[in-house]
């Protein structure tokens, strides 16, 4: 019978070994766990993103007013006949004590 408990112990000190230290072990499947969480979330943010870059490409192929929206933002481009305006506000700055 002590044989018997003996073999018992030992394989339960190696089942916790395996569970706790081991291949596969619990604290490296929380790790993991929490990586796969990280990366669904990321590649929903890059899906997000491909989608916006998509409907981009689509308004740029179908029409000219994407184009003229990017060309007017991003190179300062005016349509013939029109007058550019830039208002520059003055600065207010309050009035500074020194002692």
């Amino acid at each position: 019978m002590i044989r018997f408990l003996l073999a018992l112990l030992i394989l339960l000190a190696m089942l916790q070994y395996r569970l706790w230290l081991g291949e596969n072990s619990l604290p490296e499947y929380f790790n993991l766990k929490q990586q796969i969480h990280s990366q669904i979330d990321s590649n929903a943010k890059l899906i997000e993103r491909n989608q916006v870059l998509r409907e981009e490409i689509h308004d740029l192929r179908q029409g000219t007013e994407a184009l003229e929206e990017r060309a007017r933002n991003e190179l300062g481009m005016v349509k013939e006949g029109e007058t550019f305006y830039r208002v520059v506000g003055n600065e207010q700055s309050s009035p500074r004590t020194f002692e």
